[in-house]
């Protein structure tokens, strides 16, 4: 466990703001305060934070490109021309190219569907793809969560007579490709009003749009996808606000009862169905066994169960895909201990970690990659190299940027894309350690070296009287949680142990009862068990922690999700 440093939120709030706003909201101090900590600061703002109403939802025509998308579609369906959606092999990707293609069909679209090989053709548009698409009759492509830096492979599939609308969320460079429509929030032109979409969630907006022209209830075809847009949003780990919160929440509701047949074999395999659902299910349990087929095999295989209409066929590739996931968790071990032992040679010298290794597979690196930037706090790029060629997946850490990173190296690399904190590459194996050089450089420039430590963001200190049943209950309607609407966290100081105990079947978890003298409170610590022998009867100790309600046979109990101990 590294030592981390407690940040109070609500350092930032002065007591009469915090009064002020109890009273004119009709909420107790402790949640003013959780409210004012996610920038909700007027009774209205937090009316349309707690109903989360699809009249949040704005209008999909003022994304630019819209209007442009909407027409070139319509004419391809009613002119019978084929459309490809071309697609990616993440959740994100797989969800977006699956709800496009359901609506298309849906209208008598003649459509179809391309997921590249993670492995042999990579991420984005490739121009093998576009000849293939153009030698079998396609005249329009649609790209969802991907194409955004594809200004030549545009430029190459006018010339072979094929129309491309591009849908995608990743950032946008200077040139944007000149295709027909060119839709993304991130656009430096563009005025609409949230840029935190998920690539589903703006191929979505297109669906809508489309359904706007066509003289559709919009309201009806919003809850006949959300399900999948939900998915695809919280998988994809973009900000739980403004839209993203209405489609997670409306999407979770609809899942507990969900008619998409591919997704209820998927949740009841996974043991997330029923009324237990949320994000944290959807992420936990879902998104790995929908990643799995791309990992390893296809990504084409999470379509299919996504637009499947059988309920045995269903059944038959959920049950694939959760194979696939136990596969997927054997490599990544294995990858991740050649990778943890490289991690530990480089020391706390390094500021970012680029770690290569022969013949790893491309589709886990980047879960690997994520593992040691967190259990190291640094930057870290994966790289797996074959026949003098790597490709690499990093994930960073939130004192850097790792797109800006990635730029600055940008002649070094044949090819990169991604956020601020996950992105991906290409480089020749010949360039690595030069690369290695140059991101360390630009780290040094760009970084706080003191500020590399792992931070704890908390909402406010507790009294133990304030930590209830009816507390956590009152927390529970701020749901859906995720980025951007973390969980309250908590902390509560100068607490007795009462008792102390490993548990789990690795003994990896800790399992306390603590007392402030006038109440017991029973928490839990995932990942915490080596604390066990040092949390002796007596000792005092500070905790950091989320308020749960632990529900067994039909009991409900407050329970503490531990999220930092300091003695």
């Amino acid at each position: 466990m590294r030592e981390k440093i407690w940040n109070y939120k609500n350092k930032a709030l002065s007591k009469e703001e915090i009064e002020e706003f109890s009273a004119l909201s009709g909420v107790g101090p402790a949640m003013a305060v959780i409210l004012l900590n996610r920038g909700i600061k007027t009774p209205k703002a937090v009316n349309s934070y707690m109903k989360k109403s699809l009249e949040d939802i704005h209008n999909p025509f003022m994304l630019d490109g819209m209007e442009e998308a909407a027409d070139r579609i319509l004419s391809a369906i009613e002119k019978k021309e084929k459309i490809v959606i071309y697609g990616d092999y993440d959740v994100d990707g797989i969800t977006t190219t699956a709800t496009v293609y359901k609506f298309l069909k849906s209208q008598g679209a003649d459509v179809s569907y391309y997921i590249p090989d993670r492995f042999s053709e990579g991420y984005g548009i490739n121009i093998l793809a576009i000849n293939k698409m153009a030698r079998d009759g396609a005249k329009l492509m649609i790209t969802v969560d991907c194409g955004i830096t594809a200004v030549g492979e545009v430029e190459f599939a006018k010339t072979q007579g094929l129309d491309i609308i591009i849908t995608d969320h990743h950032t946008c460079r200077e040139e944007l490709p000149k295709a027909v429509a060119v839709i993304n929030p991130k656009r430096a032109d563009n005025s609409y009003p949230f840029s935190g979409l998920a690539g589903v969630g703006v191929a979505f907006k297109l669906v809508l749009a489309l359904a706007i022209r066509l003289g559709m209830n919009t309201r009806e075809v919003f809850m006949e996808y959300v399900d999948m847009v939900a998915l695809g949003t919280i998988a994809d780990v973009v900000p739980l606000i403004d839209e993203n919160r209405v489609i997670a929440d409306k999407g979770i509701n609809s899942t507990i009862n969900t008619k998409n047949k591919g997704m209820r074999a998927l949740m009841e395999l996974a043991g997330a169905g029923g009324k237990s659902v949320d994000a944290n299910s959807v992420a936990f349990f879902a998104s790995p066994r929908l990643n799995a087929a791309g990992r390893l095999e296809s990504a084409s295989l999470s379509v299919e169960l996504m637009i499947c209409d059988d309920d045995k066929r269903a059944k038959e590739i959920a049950e694939h895909l959760d194979s696939l996931n136990t596969q997927r968790k054997e490599i990544e071990q294995k990858i991740f201990e050649e990778a943890y032992k490289k991690a530990e040679e480089m020391g706390e010298d390094k500021l970012v970690y680029v770690i290569s290794g022969e013949n790893w597979n491309h589709g886990v690196i980047g879960i690997v990659a994520s593992r040691i930037a967190e259990m190291f706090y640094r930057p870290c790029i994966l790289i797996s190299v074959e026949n003098g060629k790597g490709k690499g997946s990093g994930r960073s850490v939130p004192e850097m940027n790792l797109f800006d990173a990635l730029s600055d190296s940008e002649e070094l690399l044949t090819a990169f894309g991604g956020h601020s904190q996950a992105a991906g590459l290409s480089i020749a194996e010949d360039n690595i350690e030069e690369f290695t050089k140059k991101i360390n450089e630009y780290a040094k420039k760009n970084i706080d070296v003191a500020g590399l430590v792992p931070k704890l963001e908390i909402d406010c200190n507790l009294s133990g009287a304030s930590v209830t049943m009816q507390a956590a209950k009152m927390i529970e309607a701020l749901a859906p949680f995720g980025e951007g609407n973390e969980i309250p966290v908590f902390s509560m100081r100068d607490l007795k142990v009462i008792a102390s105990q490993s548990m789990g079947v690795d003994k990896k978890h800790l399992r306390l009862r603590l007392t402030d003298g006038n109440n017991i409170f029973n928490a839990v610590g995932f990942g915490m068990g080596e604390y066990a022998e040092k949390l002796t009867a007596g000792t005092v100790i500070s905790i950091a922690f989320n308020m749960n309600i632990n529900t067994y046979q039909g009991s409900e109990n407050l329970q503490l999700i531990l999220k930092d101990i300091k003695f």
